[in-house]
C-alpha cells in the first residue's frame, strides 16, 4: 500500500476512462477522481467505470462524487431519489427525534449505494446554514439554526460511518449569508470575525468535534478577517480550521475551476496557493486544459498527501459485499420513507 498520495483531484469526460484519461489517471500527481452526472449511465456501468479507474493505476485512488439530495444529487436512476436535507430541517421543528433517527437512516443508505458500486468518498454533507439568502446553497443545508445543523449533521454522519464511508463536511467556514454564487463570481462575505464565529462557524466547530473526517473550504473573500479567498488564506486554514478548531482531518478545496478561485488565470498557480495555504487535496473540474497545465507544470517531488490525511477516506467495502442492500430490511425502510418524503417534495 502507497503511503503517499498525489494532491490533485480531476474528473473524467464520460461514462468510460477513454485512453488519454487513462494516462493521466497513470500521473503519480492525480490522488482523486471525482464523478458527474455525465459518468452515470446505470449502476452496473458506474460499478465497471469504478473498476477501470482503479485498474488504470497500480497507486490507490480515491473515487468522490456530489449525492447530497434535492438537485444535487449525480446518480439518480436505479438509486434511491433523495430529498433536500432542508425537508429534514422542517420534520426537525416538528418531531426532532423522529427527524434525526430518519436522518441517521439516510446517511446509511446514502453511503451504502455509493459503496456498492465502488465509491469511496461523498463530498456531503452541506454545514452552511439555510438563511433564505443564498440562492446555490438554499435547500442544500439542514436549517437556519448553527446549533440544529450540528445535531443533524452529526446524526447523518454517524449513518455514513455504519456503512463504512467518511464525510466531507461544506463549505467551510459557511456560504449561508453569501447571495452571489461562487461558481460564476467572486463572492464577498462583509461580516465581522465576530459575526461568523458566533453563527456559520458554530455548525463545522461542532461536527468537528464529532470527529468529521473531512472539511472542504469556500471560494468566499471576508475581507474583515482576510482579503484572499478562504480556500488560499493560510489564516483560514491554519489559524482558524487548523488552530482555534483543532481540525485534524483533510482538508480540501472546492474546485478551483470556479469564478470564486480565480486569483491567477494560471492554473498551477491555484494549486499551488491552494495547497500553501493548507489543503491537502486541490481539486479542478471540467477544464481538461487546465489539469493537463497543472500534470506538466506542478513538480511532482513537492505535492503528495501522506496516509494520515487520505487513509481514512477509503471506502469500507466490506459490508456491501457480504449481503446485496437491497435484501437488508435497514435499507428497505430507509429507502421507502425516503421516497414518501421526495414525492411530496415534487
Amino acid at each position: 500500500m502507497a503511503e503517499k498520495i498525489g494532491c490533485f483531484i480531476i474528473d473524467l469526460h464520460g461514462i468510460n476512462v477513454s485512453p488519454e484519461e487513462r494516462d493521466i489517471l497513470e500521473h503519480p500527481l492525480v490522488g482523486g477522481i471525482i464523478l458527474f452526472t455525465r459518468n452515470y449511465e446505470s449502476r452496473k456501468q458506474l460499478q465497471h467505470l469504478c473498476q477501470q479507474i482503479r485498474l488504470s493505476t497500480t497507486r490507490p485512488l480515491l473515487i468522490m462524487v456530489d449525492q447530497e439530495g434535492g438537485r444535487v444529487q449525480r446518480f439518480i436512476d436505479e438509486f434511491t431519489r433523495l430529498p433536500f436535507m432542508a425537508a429534514f430541517g422542517k420534520m426537525y421543528d416538528e418531531k426532532p427525534d423522529v427527524a434525526c433517527r430518519l436522518l441517521e437512516d439516510c446517511g446509511w443508505l446514502i453511503a451504502t449505494e455509493l459503496l456498492s458500486v465502488g465509491i469511496d468518498l461523498n463530498l456531503a454533507p452541506v454545514l452552511d446554514l439555510n438563511k433564505g439568502i443564498s440562492n446555490v446553497i438554499g435547500q442544500r443545508a439542514f436549517h437556519s439554526r448553527p446549533q440544529v445543523v450540528v445535531e443533524m449533521a452529526s446524526v447523518f454522519i454517524r449513518g455514513m460511518r455504519e456503512a463504512g464511508m467518511a464525510a466531507t463536511g461544506k463549505h467551510f467556514p459557511g456560504h449561508g449569508s453569501v447571495a452571489l454564487d461562487s461558481h460564476v463570481v467572486i463572492s464577498i462575505d462583509e461580516r465581522s470575525m465576530q459575526e461568523i464565529e458566533q453563527d456559520d462557524m458554530i455548525a463545522f466547530a461542532g461536527v468537528i468535534k464529532s470527529g468529521i473526517s473531512a472539511i472542504m473550504a469556500a471560494h468566499i473573500i471576508f475581507p474583515n478577517a482576510d482579503t484572499l479567498p478562504v480556500g488560499f488564506s493560510r489564516y483560514w486554514l491554519q489559524d482558524i480550521l487548523r488552530d482555534r478548531l483543532g481540525f485534524i482531518g483533510t482538508i480540501l478545496s472546492d474546485d478551483l475551476n470556479m469564478q470564486g478561485a480565480n486569483i491567477s488565470s494560471n492554473y498551477t498557480d491555484r494549486v499551488v496557493a491552494a495547497r500553501d495555504a493548507g489543503c491537502d487535496f486541490a481539486m479542478l473540474c471540467n477544464n481538461r486544459q487546465g489539469v493537463t497545465q497543472v500534470l506538466d507544470n506542478l513538480p511532482r517531488t513537492s505535492y503528495w498527501v501522506s496516509k494520515d490525511k487520505w487513509g481514512f477516506l477509503q471506502g469500507d467495502f466490506t459490508k456491501v459485499k457480504q449481503q446485496p442492500f437491497k435484501e437488508n430490511k435497514r435499507w428497505q425502510k430507509a429507502h421507502e420513507f425516503l421516497g414518501k418524503i421526495t414525492h411530496s417534495m415534487d
